[in-house]
């Protein structure tokens, strides 16, 4: 018995333990998420300022990205980096065709694709803390303009999770050729420049996919730690409901081992019968 209650308590310290472990993960995961969606706010404003910038410079010029029929559509995928986030990279691996030329963010995406025979063109790891993000854009963006330089691809497209109403939503979308159809209609007198015109929306250019880049990194990095949460809330709720089994079992065995004794101390007095 003494073994019994010894094994149920050492049960119910190391639940009691794995909980503080989830608990952690869950705040880290809550900070990082919280910080990501205030950047992304800081990047929407950026890019804003260079599209405005770039219509003015473009004007009435603008034109609906077509790309190169002739060569294939790129995808850069961001996916989880890390694990105990439930499906995330598998959901977005799901929307994915198998022969499109892949550009994969994300060391536990990256397991998760080997597993269904999916080889990446090129991959990189997503940094731990979302201000590593500018960073990385600028490795994809060395990449993607080597693989376009190549013939390897004529357009790209981006597809990242983002997080909405409490649930995960996978976008795709188009980032080369950069529709300047979409750029907001120019204001003002036409703006003075000291460049080549076409080397300033170049230049411009460059800098708007970079943005457009890191944006697209921020909410899968913010997503892919919501995603967390949500899977930490539950294993959380998870350990709850198994602590209180065993503090139930714990306490019967308690009151077993009681039971026992009084009735082994009341045997005992019967059997050494009355006192003289």
């Amino acid at each position: 018995m003494t073994a019994r209650l010894a094994d149920i308590t050492a049960r119910i310290e190391g639940i009691r333990q794995l909980g503080a472990v989830v608990n952690a993960m869950k705040g880290i995961a809550s900070a990082r998420a919280h910080v990501a969606r205030d950047q992304v706010t800081a990047v929407d404003s950026y890019a804003a300022t260079l599209a405005a910038a770039m219509a003015q410079v473009v004007g009435a010029q603008a034109q609906a990205a077509t790309g190169t029929a002739d060569t294939p559509t790129g995808l850069l995928v961001f996916c989880a980096e890390q694990g105990f986030a439930g499906a995330f990279s598998e959901r977005v691996l799901d929307t994915i065709p198998a022969d499109a030329p892949l550009f994969l963010i994300g060391t536990r995406g990256l397991s998760v694709a080997a597993s269904r025979d999916i080889t990446p063109d090129w991959h990189a790891a997503l940094p731990s803390h979302s201000t590593g993000m500018p960073k990385l854009a600028e490795a994809i963006t060395t990449a993607i303009f080597a693989a376009m330089a190549k013939g390897d691809i004529g357009s790209l497209d981006v597809i990242h999770t983002s997080w909405e109403a409490g649930r995960p939503s996978v976008a795709q979308h188009r980032l080369l050729p950069l529709d300047l159809s979409a750029l907001p209609a120019p204001t003002g007198a036409d703006v003075l420049t000291q460049l080549p015109r076409t080397a300033l929306i170049e230049g411009l250019s460059q800098d708007y996919l970079h943005a457009l880049i890191t944006r697209a990194a921020l909410h899968a990095f913010a997503a892919e730690n919501e995603a967390r949460m949500q899977a930490m809330t539950a294993a959380g709720h998870q350990i709850e409901d198994e602590l209180a089994v065993f503090e139930a079992r714990l306490r019967h065995v308690r009151q077993s081992a009681i039971t026992a004794e009084i009735i082994e101390l009341g045997t005992g007095a019967a059997a050494a019968g009355p006192a003289r």
